[in-house]
């Protein structure tokens, strides 16, 4: 009868080591998982941040051609406006 108690004793010790390993193994690949989705997701993040980084760039670019075509256009029209004014100077000498 004592024997059987250990034999008992000794299969539940086993069965409690069994259980304690295979938690520990299903946290281990639950973990490493994680970890993977994380990385990718920040590795997304990255190839995001630098698809903004790159668009704002470009909106730079053309904001700044912008302002020079605007600076174009004001100083086309400063000289239309001198060269109009001393047309009607002329005639109103002529005239």
């Amino acid at each position: 009868m004592n024997e059987q108690i250990i034999g008992i004793g000794e299969m539940g010790f086993v069965l409690f080591i069994l259980t304690l390993i295979t938690i520990v193994i299903v946290v281990l690949i639950s973990q490493i998982f994680k970890s993977l989705r994380a990385r990718a997701s920040s590795m997304a993040e990255i190839a995001r941040d630098e698809a903004y980084r790159k668009l704002a760039e470009e909106s730079i670019l053309v904001q700044r051609k912008m302002a020079e075509g605007q600076q174009t256009i004001v100083n086309d029209l400063s000289e239309m406006k001198a060269r109009i004014n001393a047309i009607e100077k002329i005639l109103r000498e002529v005239g």
